[in-house]
């Protein structure tokens, strides 16, 4: 993905901040990370880390920082679809792909957006169907410049609590 972070508008609202707190509470290396919901539409979510915690021995991102925003940003684009719909999930990350291809030297943002031939409707039947649905998801760190320094395919799964 190339698309620029700044595509996406800053949304305040009670579901962007139920999902960050929900990301720093549950999961002690989101906290650890600094991360922070920047921004979301209803198909995508960007969340924002600073480099200082997230910095490896040559001055740039780690890349397990890359790697884990990403996915934290794949699993909360569905965290708060479900939410939305008043649906009780367990959501975990079945696999993913990730290549890193560039160095990050600055404060950085993953963008999670469903992967294109994806749809939240075919999702949500199978939920409602068979109590599971999978979604693949695609996410980035865009670079300043334009271009990505790291790129995760990701396939989640809902579980629906019965």
């Amino acid at each position: 993905m190339t698309a620029s972070a700044d595509a996406i508008p800053n949304t305040a609202s009670a579901a962007t901040d139920a999902l960050e707190h929900e990301l720093l509470a549950g999961i002690p290396l989101a906290r650890a990370m600094a991360l922070s919901v920047d921004s979301s539409t209803g198909d995508s979510l960007c969340l924002a880390a600073p480099l200082a915690p997230n910095i490896n021995d040559k001055g740039c991102a780690f890349g397990g920082s890359l790697a884990s925003l990403m996915t934290l940003a794949g699993w909360g684009l569905l965290k708060r679809a479900v939410d939305g719909h008043g649906i009780d999930c367990e959501i975990y990350v079945q696999d993913s792909t990730i290549r890193y291809l560039a160095p990050v030297w600055q404060d950085f943002r993953a963008i999670a957006r469903l992967a294109a031939d994806e749809r939240f409707e075919d999702f949500f039947a199978a939920l409602d169907s068979r109590g599971k649905g999978r979604l693949r998801v695609d996410c980035s760190v865009p670079l300043p410049e334009g271009g990505a320094a790291a790129t995760l395919h990701a396939r989640f799964v809902a579980l629906a609590k019965r």
